[in-house]
């Protein structure tokens, strides 16, 4: 018998119990499913995190440390002219910016808002990845005349006039000092959206002075690939110019987000792995039910295994007949469980900005590996489940068929 009469067969066989076949076949749609859809999700959350963290995966913060270092001398502030030198022999720095912050009182006649009070460069909003969404963010003029002027995240803007529109050219008071509105950035979440941004010789001057003194560097390298070698120089100006000895007694702390983030990436590879195996045990469970409608075939088609035998059908044949028909199983099953995956995340991907800003970028990707993967598996638990009961109808002898009842 050819493969192609035998697959005739199987299928004819499989249309005589509808019912069964789509309730056996329905472990394997779910476990694919769940592969496809688990593995698509993982995906997505890594590219969505990427995305966002990917324009300051080049930034390198210097701050200083939290405290004296037991045993050495007392540390020593990050300074102008640390910013200077870290411009001068950091090669590899596209920009570096000084930073002073704190929290401070702002407010109006009416409303009052404790914010996170920036102090910085024109370069502050590049290097942040923040985005305008009224007004214009200070220029270097503002920046050299010690301008009143501020920037205001959203939060801030709402609050202390109740619109961000509303905010502009109006005056707000920090310190007991005025300052006009100019501009009022875009939303990216908590805490960032209580910033309030103004010149560096500003805050100096109004806000906390401190002189030359900064609170946080950020060093932008000119790519994400050459952070590590941008880092290392970082260290090395730093540590000659406060002259540290010993590399435990540092008294400032080099972040990256590029290790970070890599560091993520490799926790969330394993996390998807892990829920995409736990989902493939229904893979297990499908193959279970192949396996039990295979016995019960094979038990019912008793007599007709022994018909065929009686005129010629080989065991070659009959074991060919009842594996195609496990494998036609599983593998249908697969495709729509292939097509059920795909279809849930496309689903999820028209969703998911419609749950809100946080969920904007987030779309599953399906992936191709998880794709032939998962419809691999459920033809080999196929062949698994259906050699059993194929090799024991094989087996019959004629004589002992024809008598079943």
């Amino acid at each position: 018998m050819s493969l192609r009469e035998a697959l005739r067969i199987a299928l004819r066989g499989l249309r005589a119990n509808r019912l069964r076949s789509v309730l056996t076949m329905l472990g394997i749609i779910i476990g694919v499913a769940a592969v496809v859809l688990l593995v698509a999700i993982g995906n997505g959350v890594q590219s969505s995190v990427n995305e966002k963290v990917q324009p300051l995966a080049n930034l390198i913060t210097i701050v200083p440390s939290s405290g004296n270092v037991p045993g050495g001398a007392p540390p020593k502030d990050l300074i102008d002219a640390d910013v200077d030198a870290l411009r001068k022999e950091v090669p590899d720095a596209a920009a570096v910016i000084p930073v002073t912050a704190g929290q401070a009182l702002a407010e109006t006649d009416t409303t009052k808002f404790r914010a996170h009070v920036v102090g910085s460069t024109d370069q502050w909003l590049e290097v942040s990845n923040r985005d305008m969404a009224e007004g214009s963010f200070f220029d270097d003029a503002q920046v050299r005349s010690t301008a009143r002027v501020v920037v205001l995240a959203p939060t801030v803007a709402k609050t202390l006039f109740g619109d961000e529109q509303a905010a502009l050219n109006r005056t707000v008071r920090i310190n007991r000092q005025t300052f006009r509105v100019i501009g009022v950035m875009q939303a990216v979440g908590e805490p960032l959206d209580n910033d309030v941004v103004m010149p560096l010789e500003s805050v100096r001057r109004y806000v906390f002075g401190g002189a030359d003194k900064v609170n946080q560097i950020i060093v932008q390298a000119t790519h994400s690939s050459v952070v590590p070698a941008a880092e290392n120089d970082v260290i090395r100006v730093l540590t000659e110019r406060h002259r540290i000895q010993d590399p435990a007694q540092r008294d400032f702390e080099v972040q990256s987000l590029r290790s970070q983030l890599d560091t993520f990436n490799g926790i969330l590879r394993i996390l998807t792995l892990f829920t995409a195996s736990v989902a493939a045990i229904s893979l297990v469970v499908g193959g279970i039910g192949v396996l039990n409608i295979m016995l019960v075939s094979v038990t019912e088609r008793t007599r007709e295994i022994g018909i065929r035998k009686a005129i010629g059908a080989t065991r070659r044949a009959i074991l060919q007949q009842f594996l195609i028909e496990a494998v036609v199983l599983a593998g249908v099953g697969g495709v729509i469980g292939i097509a059920v995956g795909i279809g849930l995340a496309l689903l999820g991907g028209a969703v998911a900005p419609a749950l809100g800003p946080t969920f904007g970028s987030f779309a599953p990707t399906v992936s191709v590996p998880s794709v032939l993967l998962s419809f691999g598996v459920s033809l080999v638990i196929g062949l698994l489940a259906g050699g059993y009961p194929a090799n024991r109808a094989a087996r019959l002898r004629p004589v002992e068929a024809l008598r079943y009842e």
